[in-house]
């Protein structure tokens, strides 16, 4: 195995006094130095001490990466599914003994804490374990004598060079939602990570080195709005994966379709818990607690809003002294529960988001806008929040917080609970707490979501189901991993073959009608 290239050290450090190591390139298998201008300045969110700096990448640089992506291509489409497999076996096995040293980069470069970066690597590795059963997931259809000596068979063959848009809250698990399926289906990728915590996915890169994955079939470039529209527009990428904000979202869903390119675009949410009064109120009121303020709810399943139905209302008292025991730390100090957020400039927007609230009428019996944590006066911290008394006209409401703030609506009735998550614009999650059958029955029913909950706060489906979130969190037409996510990355082939038993006749007239099989 060849020795790291990648900055070991930085995960072990909270700073540095002398300049930082620069994220690499990698091209061909190889971890290049950019010869970019512009860097993007990468900063431990519990300090906001310089970590690495990251490049945005040269035209030539990009060009290069895809060119390399393309020429793999022409082999690796024609490896065989037990080699790729195989590849898969090995890369599973690889990232479970690396789990601590990613999610310790993780931790350093996004802020959450060393458990939740666990998961987001676990979650991640899950997709690579279902992937490696590629033999029955790339399997077509046949029947035979469709017709009089005719058989019909479908293939699942490659697309060609894919590209995968990475957001920051899950540096690994997002990225394994990518490669591997386009890899397995015998695709090459261009991936770029987020700017702002690209070092999960060089540590992945590592790691497919180590395996022995040929050189090419996958590229990392770095970089912002250039490197996005670079990929939008060039014509050897074929389909562009893209998990983040709406608004890159949408602009990456209408470039890169209006440039003939087929498109899976995770966006915002704002996902709503309904809670019922025939709830157990303990486990409901915890389940609640986690999934609102875990990852400093910088998660796009986070519950952002509950529901509180009838004497559920009677509840949050409770729900507040539950969050007030959260441990607001920098994600590597033991017991933390809730990190920093990811930079100075979220921590504003979430403090003016919560500010809007109250000034429009919301109440706020846990306000963590003024938090302070010893250790770390500079870091990007702000501590679980709640507010009561939203309407769904309030700012705080319509935008996608992404912060450890959870908005209380009240209502009525079911009904009335469901017709508020009904009109908001987002369908990416949504739960209902109930000991009723028949409640839950209808809520699965009558909510417009695309992943639903039954005493499940955040209902993300394992890899072989899809993650199907609906309306204003979604563009395009198949979901991440699953089913889905191996037919986005494949295209069907199908071949009608007609083997006359005997001779033809040679006195018979050709027919210029439709062809009739019987």
């Amino acid at each position: 195995m060849r020795p790291s290239p990648f900055p070991l050290f930085h995960l072990l450090k909270r700073s540095y006094s002398n300049a930082p190591v620069t994220t690499k390139l990698f091209i061909d298998g190889q971890f290049i130095e950019s010869k970019a201008t512009q860097w993007v300045d990468l900063h431990d969110p519990a300090t906001n001490n310089l970590v690495t700096k990251v490049p945005q990448s040269t035209q030539a640089e990009m060009e290069a990466a895809v060119n390399s992506c393309q020429n793999a291509y022409e082999s690796w489409k024609n490896t065989s599914v037990l080699t790729r497999q195989q590849l898969m076996l090995k890369l599973q096995a690889a990232i479970r003994r690396d789990m601590k040293k990613i999610a310790a980069n993780i931790t350093l470069e996004q802020g959450k804490t060393l458990a939740d970066a666990d998961g987001d690597v676990l979650r991640g590795v899950q997709v690579v374990e279902h992937a490696c059963a590629a033999g029955t997931l790339l399997q077509g259809e046949s029947l035979q004598t469709v017709a009089k000596d005719m058989d019909i068979t479908s293939y699942k063959v490659p697309i060609g060079v894919t590209a995968g848009i990475c957001p920051f809250n899950f540096p690994a698990m997002v990225p394994l939602w990518m490669f591997p399926l386009a890899m397995v289906t015998g695709n090459t990728m261009l991936l770029k990570p987020s700017e702002r915590d690209p070092g999960a996915t060089m540590l992945l890169m590592e790691l497919l080195n180590e395996v022995g994955c040929p050189p090419g079939v996958v590229n990392v470039i770095h970089g912002t709005h250039d490197a996005v529209n670079f990929i939008c527009d060039h014509p050897n990428v074929k389909a562009i994966s893209f998990v983040g904000g709406d608004k890159a979202g949408k602009h990456i869903y209408s470039r890169g379709a209006a440039n003939g390119k087929r498109i899976q675009s995770n966006m915002g949410a704002k996902n709503h818990a309904i809670v019922l009064a025939d709830a157990d109120k303990n486990a409901a009121l915890d389940s609640i607690a986690g999934a609102a303020f875990g990852a400093a709810g910088q998660r796009c399943m986070a519950l952002s809003v509950a529901i509180l139905v009838g004497d559920a209302q009677k509840w949050i008292p409770e729900l507040v002294e539950k969050a007030k025991k959260l441990k607001v730390n920098a994600g590597h100090e033991p017991g933390t529960d809730v990190g920093p957020v990811i930079s100075p400039q979220a921590k504003q927007r979430i403090l003016q988001l919560i500010e809007s609230g109250i000034k429009q009428g919301a109440k706020c019996p846990l306000d963590g806008r003024n938090i302070k944590v010893e250790k770390y006066p500079n870091g990007n911290f702000v501590g679980p929040t709640i507010l009561t008394d939203v309407l769904p006209s309030y700012e705080c409401y319509k935008e996608e917080i992404f912060g450890p703030v959870l908005s209380i609506i009240s209502a009525d009735t079911l009904e009335d609970a469901i017709a508020i998550i009904n009109s908001n614009p987002y369908g990416n999650g949504t739960a209902i707490f109930t000991t009723s059958g028949n409640y839950a029955r209808q809520f699965i029913h009558e909510v417009d979501a695309g992943q639903v909950g039954i005493n499940v706060p955040i209902p993300v489906p394992l890899p072989m189901f899809s993650f199907t979130g609906s309306r204003g969190s979604f563009h395009g037409d198949l979901h991440f991993y699953g089913k889905q996510g191996l037919n986005f990355y494949t295209e069907t082939k199908t071949i009608t073959a007609l083997w006359r038993k005997g001779a033809v006749p040679a006195n018979v007239a050709p027919s210029v009608a439709m062809p009739v099989l019987n």
